[in-house]
């Protein structure tokens, strides 16, 4: 599969004009069942001809000018409307401006090619969605799998090469779980990294913005380009001076499938022989951070709560996804003083993993599953509700903590199902973790 880095390289020696990518995307997306909410082929085209012919002059806005990508829809661009998934904003107002981070990447001269389905107002972790159809990966298996949430179209758009890079959200997990379960690198921020300006919020203590890629140099390029920066600056760490530690609480979940386990552990392995410092122990500020989310509830669903609980109530909410619908009804029963408590014990959590880490990088399965058959989910809500709790619940760590983390393939199971690894560090952190994970992908590219 071709990266937007080798795009990049091709649009440079004149082996491609931006005219060409944005056709053969255009085409790949109208084709691709459920992937995307809208297409956006009048903008992609005319920005495509103003690439060609800076790259004509030799004056292109950057080295990634003319390069098509995909973005969620929860993201506002001008002159589509913003539907967040949801059947209740099909007529929504048309936006007037692009979100923040969509500017910027027009600043470099990339061109969003459409927008990207999600799960109903990017509430769930594993991305159905009966509105406008659940995007599926383009593998042969013999039951279809979930794509994973609440960024299916995002994942899938990237899986399927109809883009090299895409937008998603996270909140718990949204781009984690779904990079996770298609053998993809999933970027998911800092809250502070990014300007959330037009995007569509759903909890906005624990938004935040990130990217799928075939590769963490992707990302780490195309982080650079949401931000509106020509090149990227992140560089490769040395993989000697780098600690891991994997936390052995969470290796002990009984839940955790043979091989997530066994593969996240072959490829620390693999780093630790190329030079790394790689430790087993318990991480005890996971383990209060996952009691606390069990005890006292989702800091996530009361902020959902606030910003949805007139959709639900309203005459609009018996049109909603049931699954979604009941899952944020039930928010509304959260005691009020839970928030209060989860807030304080956030902030204390915080600081205990600085310490903790120590600088160290945290490592766990992203996922403590491969990606679920879909149908038994879309048939039995009870079931949904348990597989959608257990996929989110190890990103939801690193959410509530504002951790940056990053989605890595680890291998594949026996029917060829991808696992994977995160990496994670501690808020702010954020080019620690991609120079570090520049690394990773360094030293396992060269060990194949």
């Amino acid at each position: 599969m071709i990266t937007m880095l080798e795009t990049a390289e091709r649009l440079k020696q004149g082996l491609t004009t931006p005219g060409e990518l944005i056709g053969v995307a255009l085409a790949a997306a109208r084709d691709s069942e459920h992937v995307f909410i809208a297409v956006l082929d009048q903008r992609a085209i005319d920005e495509a001809k103003a690439s060609t012919e800076r790259w004509f002059r030799g004056a292109p806005l950057s080295p990634f000018d003319g390069i098509p990508y995909a973005a969620k829809d929860l993201l506002d661009i001008a002159g589509s409307r913003t539907t967040a998934g949801s059947i209740t904003r099909i007529n929504a107002p048309i936006a007037l401006e692009d979100a923040v981070v969509i500017g910027a990447l027009a600043s470099q001269g990339m061109i969003p090619v459409g927008k990207t389905n999600l799960t109903e107002f990017a509430y769930s972790g594993l991305g159905l969605n009966p509105h406008f159809g659940t995007p599926t990966a383009d593998i042969q298996l013999r039951e279809v799998r979930v794509p994973g949430g609440s960024s299916a179209g995002s994942a899938i758009a990237v899986q399927r090469g109809i883009v090299t890079s895409a937008i998603g959200t996270d909140t718990a997990g949204s781009i984690r779980i779904p990079a996770a379960f298609n053998g993809l690198v999933g970027y998911k921020a800092s809250t502070g990294r990014y300007s959330m300006a037009g995007v569509h919020p759903l909890a906005i203590t624990l938004d935040s913005l990130g990217s799928f890629a075939h590769t963490v140099a992707d990302c780490v390029a195309f982080d650079a380009a949401m931000r509106g920066l020509k090149e990227a600056v992140i560089q490769s760490a040395s993989l000697c001076g780098l600690r891991f530690v994997i936390d052995d609480g969470v290796m002990s979940d009984s839940a955790l499938q043979p091989a997530v386990r066994e593969n996240l552990l072959s490829m620390m392995a693999l780093l630790g022989a190329a030079g790394a410092h790689v430790e087993r122990r318990p991480i005890a500020s996971v383990a209060r951070t996952r009691e606390l989310i069990a005890r006292t509830g989702w800091l996530g669903a009361i902020e959902a709560w606030r910003l949805l609980g007139e959709v639900v109530e309203g005459p609009q909410g018996l049109r909603m996804d049931r699954r979604v619908h009941a899952r944020l009804l039930s928010a509304k029963n959260i005691d009020a003083a839970a928030e209060a408590i989860i807030r304080s014990l956030r902030l204390e959590l915080m600081s205990a993993m600085e310490r903790e880490l120590e600088g160290a990088i945290m490592v766990m399965p992203t996922v403590k599953h491969v990606a679920p058959p879909m149908t038994p989910l879309e048939n039995d809500d009870e079931l949904f509700a348990a597989v959608n709790l257990e996929t989110l619940s190890l990103t939801m760590i690193g959410s509530l903590l504002d951790m940056p983390g990053v989605a890595i393939p680890s291998g594949k199971d026996s029917v060829g199902l991808a696992t994977s690894i995160l990496f994670s560090t501690t808020r702010g952190h954020d080019d620690q973790l991609l120079s570090a994970c520049l690394a990773i992908e360094t030293a396992l590219n060269v060990r194949k």
